[in-house]
């Protein structure tokens, strides 16, 4: 568990996720989910089974190469940072990354802080070599952040996401550690 302030001056708790919060996660993806058209889902469409999610909470939390982590503001989710790794020899050095932070706590510095975060977890790790991530082109603001840090642009699946009646192209993006 880590406390930081944002630039707002409220505390936020980082901690990692258990299968205690699953649904609290799913309520917070189904709210966040109607906030943005940056992440794969819409409002109240991350649908889950509630028991199958406590599970893949539970396994998540004893790999090795994988993390969930939550920020909290007086014990509610406004944030979800994650790194998910295969358990196949071939691909598990490589994390994929996803963030999530709920409309509100935008621009006051704990995409940032949950980022570096997770590339010290992975550098600390001893499996993790390289982090990937999918965004949208047109989410400027994620792209600039993940650049900061060292992403690099990989690639462009072009008209791979629909959103809003339109086709979009998706970058995907890689550091090395």
């Amino acid at each position: 568990m880590e406390k930081m302030d944002l630039k707002n001056g409220k505390e936020v708790i980082i901690r990692e996720a258990s299968k205690e919060d699953a649904k609290f996660m799913i309520d917070f993806y189904n709210v966040v989910g109607g906030e943005t058209d940056f992440l794969s889902f819409g409002k109240n469409e991350f649908v889950k089974n509630l028991n199958d999610y406590k599970d893949f909470l539970e396994n998540t939390r004893k790999e090795d190469n994988s993390i969930i982590l939550l920020a909290e503001i007086d014990n509610k989710i406004i944030g979800i940072a994650t790194i998910n790794s295969s358990p196949k020899a071939r691909f598990k050095h490589v994390g994929e990354f996803g963030i999530v932070i709920a409309e509100q706590y935008c621009e006051l510095g704990l995409g940032r802080k949950l980022l570096d975060y997770l590339i010290v977890w992975a550098n600390a790790n001893g499996i993790t070599k390289k982090i990937s991530l999918v965004t949208s082109e047109n989410n400027y603001r994620a792209m600039e952040l993940y650049k900061k840090v060292g992403f690099e642009v990989e690639g462009i699946l072009k008209k791979d996401n629909y959103v809003n009646g339109v086709y979009g192209n998706t970058i995907m993006m890689g550091l090395i550690l």
